[in-house]
Order: structure tokens, then sequence, then C-alpha cells
């Protein structure tokens, strides 16, 4: 596991550093050929719509017999540096620890806003981005087996039940805040990273035990109001109009 959790990390951190690569050499490249632009030319900046999706949860799909989703995306630009924004995702995730083990089954919707706080050259798209959602998800719990601690197991062994239980039409609403990169590696294709800090603001909770994972909110670290988690993104966008910078 904690394997898993450095392989994880390093691949995030390479994965960062070649967006921001990226961008930076872009950006040179650009500043190099529009050096003798005078300040009377206008600049004219792409407005559209950008669709996506998360390629982090179907490799995790791949590789994680634990684990099913995916996520689709989309923004569009509403001024210089604001963007609506949303994201669209399933996940099923079965959590299982020595007392007890659950699937969480279900869909969710965030939607919310973007701010750029990167200056772009000419003919330049990338964002190194701040923003917030609100979230909600419907889901369902299903419990696969629990087992019963027994202090005194010599004389009165652990009851162990394999017995399934699905508890239906639970739901949760969270706010979340993200930051991340979009870095345009070809014309209107872009390669993104995201972190996101989540703050639980209410949730249903089954009978006899409570959720381990809910769909869009991830790990609830015991039921706390917490949850954190990041995600790795290809979209791409369509143009509607252009607007002088």
């Amino acid at each position: 596991m904690n394997q898993q959790h450095t392989l994880t990390f390093y691949t995030s951190l390479l994965f960062c550093l070649f967006l921001c690569y990226s961008t930076i050499y872009a950006q040179n490249e650009i500043e190099e050929e529009t050096t003798t632009i005078t300040d009377s030319i206008k600049i004219k900046q792409k407005y559209g719509i950008r669709f996506g999706a998360d390629i982090s949860k179907l490799v995790r799909t791949a590789i994680d017999d634990d684990y099913k989703g995916f996520e689709v995306s989309g923004d569009y630009r509403i001024t210089k540096n604001w963007y609506l924004a949303a994201e669209l995702g399933n996940e099923e995730k079965t959590t299982t620890n020595d007392f007890l083990s659950v699937t969480a089954k279900g869909s969710y919707l965030k939607a919310g806003a973007d701010y750029n706080l990167y200056s772009n050259w000419l003919g330049m798209e990338n964002m190194i981005y701040s923003g917030f959602r609100l979230g909600t998800s419907t889901f369902s719990q299903t419990r696969n087996s629990f087992t019963v601690y027994a202090q005194d197991q010599f004389f009165t062994p652990q009851f162990t039940s394999t017995e399934a239980l699905e508890v239906k039409g639970l739901s949760a609403v969270w706010i979340e805040l993200q930051f991340g990169i979009k870095t345009e590696v070809l014309n209107n294709l872009f390669l993104g990273l995201n972190f996101q800090l989540k703050g639980n603001i209410t949730q249903d909770q089954p009978n006899n035990f409570e959720n381990l994972f809910i769909p869009g909110f991830n790990k609830t670290f015991d039921s706390g109001r917490i949850g954190v988690g990041y995600g790795y993104t290809i979209s791409y966008l369509i143009p509607i109009f252009k607007k002088a910078k």
C-alpha cells in the first residue's frame, strides 16, 4: 500500500512538472516570436466550451479490482479569467477493513467556477487556476460482510456474517476547493492536473454502519467532514467566438 501511494505521489509530481515545463517552454517560444508586435494590435482570445474526461479514473478502473468509475467535465469561459465549470461522474468502490466490507455505488455532480491566475502570452490558452464547487451525490451502500469483535475470543469466537444488506436512496452534499493547471499541448487539446480539498456539509448514513466512501467525495476518513482528491484530465476546446484581450 505504501509503495502504491509513493508511486502515485511521484507520478503526480512528474506529471505536474511536465505540464509546468510545457507551459513555460511554450510561453518562451511565443514570446520570442511576438517581441516585434506593437501595442496597436488587438489580441483576441478564444471563448468556447471545453469538454474532457478524467483519465486517472479510467486507469484506476483498469488496475484496481475494487474500483470502477468515470468522470466527464466541461467549462465555459465567461470573462478574461473566469470560467463556469462542472463535473459529472459515477463511481463504485469496495472498502474492506478488519471488521467490515462495504460497496458504495452512485453518481455525482459538481458545479462551480474557476479563476485563471496565469497571464498568457499571445496565442496561448493555458491555465493555472483555483476554483470552487458545490457537489452532490446520490448513492447506495451494500454491506458485504461484517465481524463482531469479541474481547474473550477463547470462549466466545468472533461472529462473522456474509449476508449482504443494501441501503439505497442515500445522498451527500459538500463544498470543494480546486487547484490545478491546464496546458495546451496541441491546438485546442489540453492536459491537466488538479487537486481537490472537500468539506462535507451533510450526508445520509445507513443504520448500524458508516459511510466509508462517497462517490464524488472520496474516502470519508472515519466519517470525518474533510476529504481530498486529485485528477488527471484530457480535454478539447470548441471555440465559439473570439474576443479582444
